[in-house]
């Protein structure tokens, strides 16, 4: 049967001042080595035994008495491994024990080993290590005669103040996450004791306080290259095919309505406007002819219908030219902004029909136009609230509301696809048009869970296709 140890009735001085000297040096060691040391050799002066062993739950087999180097794989310290893990599960205070307690494959060794009694002391945990969750170790003693209590009181003690000083010097060390360890923290949860409760509560506190805020409602933002644009302006086109003349405004110049902007190349327009004049003067001259031979011969006013046909193809043909000659020398519908870029890159250049070349826009008439990625397209309502942060001034937001998001991705110059986003400004602004910064677009509300998991999950999802 189980014995377990009865306080002491005495203990002499001799063995107290023993004690006090071990606690002292113990205090004043130096290093974990030498505290292993003094567990296994210098307890033989609190009571004689034969053999000792300390085993450590994080490292096993720490130290045996009389070894200088331990050997772990040794068949001795591979038995005292099992038989000390056993007594930590089984025996969580000071025991005396005999190889009939031990299980069969570990008490049929013990002749072997060991002498006949044996003596376990639990090495009690820190009690300001509240990540602990299983005991220290133990100390295995073992020996030919029976141990006394005032022997097993005195050891007891002298663990405890070892216990001390053992944890003053023990690093600091994150949790390992072996098999092993997980084996322990289940063990520990069914052997806690209970003035430990208060801890469990703390536990569940910590755990409602945590899935408190990460259900905690926030706002889902994204953010998206955006610039300054203009909201409704007119967009200048070629109005026929032709080669680029001049140009009569500078980037950013304010213009009229009316003003004239640039020029194409009308010399080709020129010459065929003079054939066409010269062709439809001859059609003239040949009308006017028949109509007066047709006054004395009957025969010449069956003509004349078909040569005023001919008169007015040819003049439609010249007013037609006279038209394209105008067209080509482009004027401003409104008064704005002149938005191109550099007008040298644009004489002599050909163009074609509708071809843009610029833009004129009021000053005033300027919004927000952003580029949501398509992973960040998030649900955003009419209205949602966008700020831009331009490149030029980042510590001033500029403030809009969205107008529309587009429905479909388009692809941009640098290959991506994006949506268009397009926000009114609340209020007038300083800036330019042409301004690009980052524009952050707000949602609706989601758990802060929701807006920290949204990338990694999305991201997971394309990888592994779950």
């Amino acid at each position: 049967m189980r014995q377990q140890v009865q306080e002491p009735q005495q203990v002499s001085a001799q063995a107290l001042g023993t004690l006090l000297e071990l606690g002292r040096r113990a205090r004043e060691a130096l290093d974990t080595q030498v505290l292993g040391f003094m567990a296994v050799n210098d307890s033989h002066a609190l009571a004689t035994y034969r053999q000792a062993a300390l085993w450590l739950t994080a490292h096993g087999i720490k130290a045996l008495s009389g070894v200088v180097q331990l050997e772990a794989n040794a068949p001795y310290a591979q038995w005292l491994q099992g038989v000390c893990q056993h007594l930590a599960l089984d025996r969580p205070v000071p025991s005396l024990f005999t190889a009939s307690e031990l299980p069969a494959h570990l008490g049929s060794e013990w002749s072997a080993w060991l002498p006949s009694f044996g003596l376990w002391l639990p090495l009690p945990v820190d009690s300001k290590d509240h990540q602990a969750i299983s005991p220290l170790g133990g100390l295995l003693l073992a020996r030919d005669t029976p141990w006394q209590d005032a022997e097993i009181a005195l050891l007891n003690e002298w663990m405890a103040i070892w216990s001390h000083a053992w944890h003053a010097h023990r690093p600091s060390s994150p949790w390992s996450w072996s098999s092993q360890h997980w084996l322990q923290v289940v063990r520990a949860q069914f052997q806690r004791k209970p003035d430990k409760v208060w801890w469990k509560q703390r536990r569940l506190h910590w755990a409602v306080g945590v899935l408190a805020v990460l259900l905690c409602p926030i706002r889902l933002s994204v953010l998206a290259p955006g610039e300054l644009v203009p909201t409704n302006p007119a967009v200048i086109r070629a109005p026929l095919e032709g080669v680029v003349g001049n140009f009569l405004v500078k980037p950013n110049e304010v213009v009229q309505a009316g003003q004239l902007l640039f020029n194409l190349d009308d010399a080709p327009l020129k010459s065929k406007l003079k054939v066409a004049q010269q062709a439809l003067a001859g059609a003239e001259a040949e009308y006017r002819q028949c109509a007066q031979l047709a006054v004395s011969d009957a025969k010449y006013k069956g003509q004349l219908a078909l040569l005023m046909g001919k008169v007015e193809e040819r003049r439609a043909e010249a007013d037609y030219l006279q038209g394209q000659l105008e067209r080509a020398h482009v004027v401003a519908p409104q008064a704005g902004v002149a938005l191109l870029d550099d007008p040298s890159d644009w004489i002599g250049k050909p163009v074609s029909t509708g071809e843009r070349i610029m833009r004129i826009a009021a000053p005033d008439d300027v919004e927000v136009e952003a580029w949501l990625a398509v992973g960040d397209a998030v649900p955003l309502d009419k209205g949602a609230p966008v700020s831009l942060y331009l490149n030029a001034s980042p510590l001033n937001a500029v403030s809009a509301q969205l107008r529309y998001a587009a429905h479909e991705a388009v692809q941009r110059p640098d290959g991506s696809y994006a949506y268009r986003v397009r926000a009114s400004l609340q209020d007038k602004t300083a800036h330019r048009v042409g301004l690009k910064g980052t524009a952050k677009l707000t949602g609706n509300s989601v758990p802060l869970i929701y807006w920290v998991l949204r990338r990694p999950v999305a991201a997971v999802r394309q990888m592994i296709g779950w």
